[in-house]
């Protein structure tokens, strides 16, 4: 009887050990994937929320961007930064992060037209 209950942990133990170790390489496979999908433009994009140390969505909200156009990012900017000067009985705190978020999307205005140059340059050679 002892024999048998071993075997049954000992084949149990097995295939556990496959299916975790087939999950190891379908996790690994998934990511390597999706770090190849990532091209340049999402590289810079970490690196300026790291800079800046704010994300896009974070500024996005901050400023209540939807889409990036530089008017829409300017209009609220300006509206924001005015609300909360001093001098009206706003906060220094809340307007400085309306300038981190402002600068954090003019970064990411900026990647994206290097990368939109980027590929028209690519797909005129």
């Amino acid at each position: 009887m002892a024999k048998y209950l071993a075997q049954i942990v000992v084949m149990g133990a097995q295939v556990v050990g496959r299916a975790f170790a087939r999950a190891l390489q379908q996790e690994f496979a998934a990511s390597q994937a999706a770090a190849k999908a990532r091209n340049s433009a999402g590289q810079h994009s970490a690196a300026a929320s790291s800079i800046t140390g704010m994300s896009l969505q974070e500024a996005q909200q901050i400023l209540n961007v939807s889409t990036l156009t530089p008017e829409e990012i300017q209009k609220n900017y300006e509206h924001l930064f005015k609300v909360n000067d001093k001098s009206v009985g706003g906060s220094f705190y809340l307007q400085s992060k309306v300038v981190r978020a402002k600068e954090r999307l003019d970064e990411e205005l900026s990647i994206q037209t290097q990368d939109n140059k980027q590929s028209q340059q690519k797909t005129e050679t």
